[in-house]
């Protein structure tokens, strides 16, 4: 049997193959990239170090005829110190730089370069030789015009000539990286012309070859599609019939639901009601109990209050007999007082002391005399409203045992209620609990109606989108047979 290859797989073999080139694509121009960046990297990094370096090595030889100019001068050791110091940063900057550089010229030139260095350190020590001796100024400047000055200019010509070599060195270098990308950029242009040479046969081939398939297969879509489109119709009508049906049915099942829950709720409403009202006569009954032993310790409250003010009146005329004690006390000390002053007065001048005794004993029995008439009449106020209070405590007593009379009737009558009350809830939880079972058991039938009438619906729903899908597929499957047509027409 011939092995047939699917649309995917067909797809998968082009986007494969797409795949491939892409990612050699790809890979090529990384490494070409990566080449020109590393090429252009080494040649920006090597050359500038190397031209730093002979900045650096012309301004140790500046520090250096800097520093012995400054000692011709003034003679001062520390600039010979300062001289020293740079010509070994000259010699160390020397041999780096000879290490780094790669090219024979190079290497010539700084050869050349420390040669002409020793030899102008020479010079200035014999110049320096003699600015320390006796020798005169204008013999020293002319030795330093003979001596170092020229060797100085022909360091400096010499670092000259290897910064221009350096700077035609990274000129060549910068031109070979620039070919190298060049050469990158050539390749990957390359690559991808032949990508999307390859891509579009890929394309024709995938084609052709598919509109060949699709063909085939748009033409059995559309005897299937009018099939199911005739089948989709004949099951849609039957079931907007079943769903019309299902719809009165569901309508008068609601109906029903909605009455037997208002019933639900009435008898619900007197059964809370009826709890209510029997919780209330129980709190009646209850308080009513609660006022009647408030009622009996008002009374014993009240008894306690007359046997306190009755042994109030008794302290209180205790009180008076003491203040009449009192009383007869200070008209004694009085009469006494009297007469002590008449008695000093007879004493003459040795009884003055003794009557001025006697006078302020007198004062003091006045007024013990008139703080007991003040205590007897506030005794006699106290005896005055404990008999009032005996006597209002008396008909409050009476008043206490009729009410005591009377709570005990209404709490009989309170109890009447409650068991009338208690007899009320039962019926009324009866009723409740009848009408719920009938509320349940009519929610179940409505369930049940609600959902055939939502299975009803949804194969009206199925059958139309059935039917849609039917009618749709047709007219893809008509798309799709004019545009393998037209392609086929393209190729012939």
């Amino acid at each position: 049997m011939a092995r047939h290859t699917t649309f995917s797989q067909k797809v998968a073999v082009g986007f494969g193959a797409s795949l491939v080139l892409t990612i050699a694509i790809g890979a090529v121009s990384v490494v070409a990239l990566r080449g020109v960046v590393d090429s252009k990297d080494d040649v920006i990094e090597t050359f500038t170090d190397q031209l730093l370096q002979v900045e650096r090595l012309n301004l140790a030889v500046e520090r250096k005829v800097t520093a012995g100019r400054t000692f011709l001068l003034t003679r001062d050791e520390q600039d010979v110190v300062r001289m020293r110091e740079a010509r070994e940063d000259l010699l160390v900057r020397t041999e780096r730089l000879r290490a780094a550089v790669n090219t024979q010229r190079a290497r010539e030139l700084l050869d050349q370069l420390a040669r002409t260095e020793v030899a102008h350190q020479q010079a200035f020590e014999e110049v320096m030789r003699l600015r320390r001796g006796s020798a005169e100024i204008q013999q020293v400047v002319k030795a330093f015009d003979e001596g170092p000055a020229p060797l100085r200019e022909q360091l400096a010509s010499e670092i000259a000539a290897l910064t221009a070599l350096l700077d035609a060195d990274l000129l060549a270098a910068r031109q070979a990286s620039t070919t190298a990308a060049s050469r990158a950029i050539g390749t990957v242009i390359g690559l991808g012309i032949a990508a999307v040479l390859v891509a579009a046969v890929l394309a024709f081939l995938l084609t052709r070859t598919l509109g060949r398939q699709i063909g085939t297969a748009v033409g059995q879509v559309q005897t299937s599609s009018a099939e199911l489109e005739a089948v989709a119709s004949q099951q849609a009508a039957g079931a907007k019939e079943e769903a019309t049906a299902m719809n009165e049915i569901t309508t008068t099942i609601n109906e029903l639901l909605v009455t037997s829950r208002q019933i639900s709720d009435s008898s619900k409403r007197v059964a809370q009601i009826a709890a209510d009202t029997a919780n209330a006569a129980q709190s009646g009954d209850i308080t009513v109990e609660q006022a009647g032993a408030s009622i009996g310790a008002i009374r014993d409250q009240v008894d306690l209050i007359v046997g306190h003010m009755l042994e109030l009146g008794e302290k209180s005329q205790q009180i008076g007999a003491i203040v009449d004690i009192v009383s007869e006390l200070a008209e004694q000390t009085n009469i006494l007082s009297i007469n002590a002053a008449i008695e000093a007065t007879g004493a003459g001048e040795s009884g003055r002391r003794f009557a001025v005794v006697a006078d302020e004993i007198r004062k003091l029995a006045d007024r013990v005399a008139i703080s007991t008439k003040e205590i007897r009449r506030l005794v006699d106020d106290v005896r005055s409203a404990v008999n009032t209070t005996v006597m209002a405590t008396e008909t409050g007593s009476k008043g206490v045992d009729a009410g005591a009379r009377q709570f005990s009737e209404v709490a009989s009558s309170f109890q009447r209620i409650v068991d009338m009350v208690a007899t009320t809830t039962d019926a009324a939880r009866e009723i409740e609990l009848s009408t719920k079972q009938q509320t349940t058991a009519v929610e179940q039938v409505n369930v049940a109606v609600v959902d055939v009438a939502q299975a009803t619906r949804a194969t009206e729903a199925s059958s139309a989108q059935t039917q849609q899908t039917a009618s749709q597929l047709a007219g893809l499957s008509r798309y799709l047979m004019r545009l393998v047509h037209a392609g086929a027409g393209r190729e012939g």
